[in-house]
């Protein structure tokens, strides 16, 4: 038996149980009211390209992100190759089932990139690829091979600007081992795809150095377009409209039959040529696309495996492929009904009862096909999700600046960089840099200066070579560290997401640090939320926090990503006030970055540290007076677990000030103001907002399952004050990131911070405005405490 005879069985096998999974969890599944819409044509669309790839074209070390809406077929075949159970694909789109969009930490099969919102996996191969690239030049890939990676996209995705912004990146750094494979059905969710759309997907991809493989037509077309009057169906083809093809496929051969002999019938060879076919086989010869042809795909596939050039292959397909709703304009949300299903079921020769049998729709020897599998160069190593030893983290890191000196803690990040740069120590040299095009401004300038800029191949630094002064001496070459971006931060988001699943993906641990404006976090939000549903791990740094580059007015202010700190699941987010706060945050960063535990939770928190993730840490460009105080173990624990007590409250506290971040001053400065009129006023510095509500509702929930003695960190710290006592908050952030904190024991709270931005002034101005300054802090102690005026406030603005 030939290879193509398997696959094409394998296909017939494959796109039965796609399908019967969608059916089933539309139509079976006790009490389910999901309807799944998008999958069954997509899955139909896709069969015969993923059939090829799986079964014969990937090797174990090449990674896929599969099209979203092609979960059932991809389940489907690593459940023939027994990488998924029954009962999961049983249970699709329900809990704990196989998962409607392929999801690395949630399906069992071996999912490579989590696809879900549309374009993000397609540009995760782009930049996965150079990662692989990086851990390549630097040697540590000992003796395993370079794999491809791989995207099977919709070309409804390929509207999706991400895609265009990573193209530039990848010619930018010589983008190789990387294929991306346009499932051109010309159908999306509402339209069908304009027309001539693949000849602009061509050029711009020949534009930035890829191959352009283009399958229009499958093996039967082209026989069929040899004979007389060939040629004219071959141009009747190639200029129908999308919509026409799609409303013909969908009609079927009649009405092909009818179109065709109207508008190219000539009473000669090329009637002939239709004639000759019954309904069945013109509309099999119709639909006869590149992209439904297995030896047309394992051609174009095998010739592309011959060299390392990036390459592009659209694939003509028709959405929903030899269902009854192929072509269809809805076929989208469209579902088959059981009636379509008992149709299809006969048509595949499935019996009733055995439908979830991996090889019911088989016409060979199942033993014969679990044997050619058992052979796939892909599944030849089992699972392929690799692992990597723990980078050591020293006990400290180092303390820049002096007390009582000003520094900022985007300039104390800097040079605890610069002085990790310094060492030879397996920290720094699996430190890797990246930046949209802000390293300078965010203070990677020293790291850059000792430990290079990444690229293939060197690149002297023109500016040194010709004897020009300059702060920075950059120079690029294989060993470099930091990868230069251009200035879209989504970019740097999907890059971070690479370079922090390296562990898994190439077997090499990096500590991927990408530092961004604080502001500009907005643009690539759905960037930033993929690398983290991922799970990749990496330290993100954005800088300045708020308002505190006052001059550049709102376009460089910052509010709400205090917020996306706390909200954003798989990322834990701190802001330190001081830059020995900063360097403690730090350390544990490249430790919670590497973690991968199991287990309970830490019970004097009840945060799930064990599991690790990424880290994100709000700094700014404002300078404060540093304070003279030794790291106590006990206080280097309290800011890593969210806040502290800078002045304790006494035993009669009215009134606490809770400030998070570079406000410090000005809340400093108001409880010394305070503590004239008010008893024992106590200032609590919060690290981590995100920390200490996470850590509250964890215990929260523990205390629901009967652990009722489980208390949070922020439930300990307020524990002392009486109900009687109010709370202040102030952040440079929207104030609800704190406002929360009365509900912890029901004080009364007023929180301040930052809701509008767009002026420009000093920080003080902008403090003053926004009532976040040192008389706000007074005024706000005043409404929430009893007792006589405050003697220091002074009337609002």
């Amino acid at each position: 038996m030939t290879k193509l005879a398997y696959l094409n069985e394998i296909e017939r096998c494959a796109s039965w149980l796609a399908a019967w999974t969608i059916h089933h969890a539309n139509h079976v599944r006790e009490g389910d009211e999901i309807k799944v819409g998008g999958h069954q044509a997509s899955s139909a669309s896709l069969s015969t390209i993923m059939t090829a790839l799986y079964g014969s074209v990937l090797r174990p070390q090449d990674r896929v992100a599969v099209k979203p809406h092609a979960a059932p077929i991809f389940h489907a075949l690593q459940y023939l190759a027994g990488n998924q159970t029954r009962e999961k694909l049983m249970n699709f789109r329900g809990y704990k089932g196989a998962q409607s969009y392929p999801s690395r930490t949630k399906d069992i099969d071996d999912v490579d990139f989590s696809t879900g919102s549309v374009g993000l996996g397609v540009a995760q191969t782009l930049f996965s690829s150079l990662v692989q690239d990086y851990v390549s030049a630097h040697g540590w890939m000992k003796g395993r091979p370079e794999g491809r990676m791989i995207s099977l996209i919709g070309d409804a995705e390929m509207d999706e600007g991400n895609i265009y912004e990573a193209l530039i990146e990848g010619w930018k750094h010589g983008l190789r081992n990387c294929w991306w494979i346009v499932d051109y059905n010309r159908q999306s969710l509402d339209a069908v795809i304009r027309e001539g759309l693949w000849q602009r997907f061509e050029q711009i991809f020949r534009n930035f150095g890829w191959d352009v493989m283009i399958l229009r037509h499958g093996a039967q077309q082209e026989a069929a377009f040899t004979e007389p009057g060939g040629e004219k169906l071959r141009e009747w083809i190639e200029r129908c409209p999308n919509q026409l093809y799609a409303v013909l496929t969908f009609q079927g051969g009649a009405a092909w039959r009818k179109r065709l002999l109207d508008e190219i019938g000539d009473q000669g060879p090329v009637a002939a040529l239709i004639e000759r076919r019954s309904d069945d086989a013109l509309q099999a010869l119709m639909t006869n696309l590149g992209g439904h042809d297995m030896p047309s795909l394992l051609e174009a596939f095998e010739a592309a495996s011959s060299h390392d050039r990036p390459v592009c292959f659209i694939c003509y397909t028709i959405k929903g492929y030899g269902l009854p709703l192929a072509g269809h304009k809805d076929n989208h949300a469209g579902q088959m009904t059981p009636a379509h299903m008992e149709g299809f079921r006969r048509q595949m020769a499935v019996k009733p009862g055995e439908e979830w049998d991996k090889w019911a729709a088989a016409t060979l020897p199942e033993a014969e096909l679990d044997a050619f599998l058992a052979k796939v160069p892909f599944f030849g190593e089992g699972r392929r999700r690799l692992s990597a030893p723990s980078v050591p983290v020293p006990a400290t890191l180092p303390l820049p600046g002096q007390p009582g000196k000003p520094l900022s803690t985007q300039m104390g990040f800097g040079q605890i960089l610069t002085d990790i740069a310094r060492e030879q120590s397996p920290l720094a040299e699996r430190i890797v840099t990246t930046s949209p095009d802000v390293t300078v401004s965010t203070n990677l300038g020293g790291w850059v200066n000792r430990r290079g800029l990444f690229a293939r191949e060197t690149m002297a630094d023109t500016f040194k070579a010709e004897r020009i002064p300059s702060t920075y001496s950059w120079e690029f070459g294989p060993k470099g560290q930091h990868l230069e971006l251009g200035i879209a931060e989504s970019n740097l988001m999907i890059m971070l997401g690479a370079l922090g699943l390296s562990h898994s993906i190439n077997g090499v641990r990096l500590l991927p640090i990408g530092t961004v404006y604080d502001p500009f976090i907005y643009r690539s939000a759905d960037q930033l939320n993929y690398a983290c549903y991922q799970d990749a791990r990496f330290m993100l740094v954005a800088t300045p926090s708020g308002v505190t580059l006052a001059p550049e007015g709102g376009a460089h202010q910052s509010i709400g990503t205090p917020l996306i700190g706390m909200a954003q699941d798989g990322l834990c987010a701190f802001e330190p006030a001081f830059v020995d706060e900063l360097s403690v945050l730090m350390r544990f960063a490249f430790d919670y970055m590497q973690r991968n535990g199991e287990g309970d939770p830490d019970e004097t928190t009840w945060l799930r540290d064990q599991t690790g993730g990424s880290v994100y840490l709000r700094l700014s460009t404002r300078p404060l007076e540093q304070p003279l105080r030794d790291m106590r173990p006990d206080l280097a624990r309290d800011i890593v677990n969210g806040a502290y007590w800078l002045r304790p409250p006494g035993p009669n506290a009215s009134v606490v000030i809770a400030y998070q971040g570079v406000v410090a001053p000005e809340a400093i400065a108001a409880t010394g103001l305070l503590a004239e009129d008010r008893r024992d006023v106590g200032l609590m510095a919060i690290t981590s907002a995100d920390r200490l509500n996470a850590g509250w509702q964890a215990a929260e929930r523990a205390r629901q399952r009967g652990m009722t003695g489980a208390l949070s960190h922020v439930e300990r710290m307020l524990a002392p004050l009486s109900r009687d006592c109010g709370i202040v908050t102030a952040i440079d952030g929207h104030p609800a990131t704190l406002a929360w904190i009365g509900g912890v024991n029901g004080h009364r709270v007023k929180a301040l911070g930052v809701e509008h931005f767009g002026q420009t002034g000093t920080i003080a101005d902008l403090y003053r405005h926004h009532g976040l300054d040192t008389n706000a802090i007074v005024h706000a102690a005043q409404a929430v405490s009893a007792g006589p005026a405050i003697r220091y406030r002074k009337a609002l603005p």
